[in-house]
């Protein structure tokens, strides 16, 4: 098509392919990158540290877990990624805390708590845990086996 203004030549119309190729160029090494950095020493991106404190013997520690692949200090690494790949759901947090105003049992669990931080999904995590409630402890329940299996 020719242009409708005076005095400008006649160009061919661009198809969108440069556009195309520009982007894919642009955009691919952007897709690759995080996989890239999570590779660093031989480990996955996906990496939590998991403080357990008051759990009782043989379950008190510092744990340190690597998914994709799979590696660390942690008594149950393909238990504990399974389950947490099992969970994890796109713009859910994984570890988000009780909601404000939630309706639990006032039952106690135990004094046992955790802290996990670290990276999962690309997302930093940084969670506290304990087993005061009923909420709690249902919260608990489900990062079994991340978090040692209590009663």
């Amino acid at each position: 098509m020719g242009s409708v203004l005076p005095g400008r030549a006649s160009r061919p119309r661009r198809t969108g392919r440069v556009v195309s190729a520009v982007a894919v160029a642009v955009v691919a090494p952007l897709i690759a990158a995080p996989a890239a950095f999570g590779q660093g020493y031989g480990r996955g991106s996906d990496h939590l540290t998991v403080v357990v404190r008051h759990a009782g013997a043989g379950r008190d520690g510092t744990y340190e877990l690597f998914c994709h692949p799979g590696g660390g200090r942690h008594p149950d690494v393909e238990g504990a990624c399974r389950k947490l790949d099992a969970q994890t759901q796109w713009g859910r947090d994984l570890f988000a805390p009780v909601p404000p105003g939630s309706v639990c049992s006032m039952i106690s669990g135990g004094p046992a708590t955790a802290r996990v931080t670290g990276t999962w999904a690309g997302r930093p995590v940084d969670a506290s845990y304990d087993r005061h409630d009923g909420c709690e402890i249902a919260r608990w329940d489900r990062m079994v086996p991340l978090l040692p299996k209590i009663g």
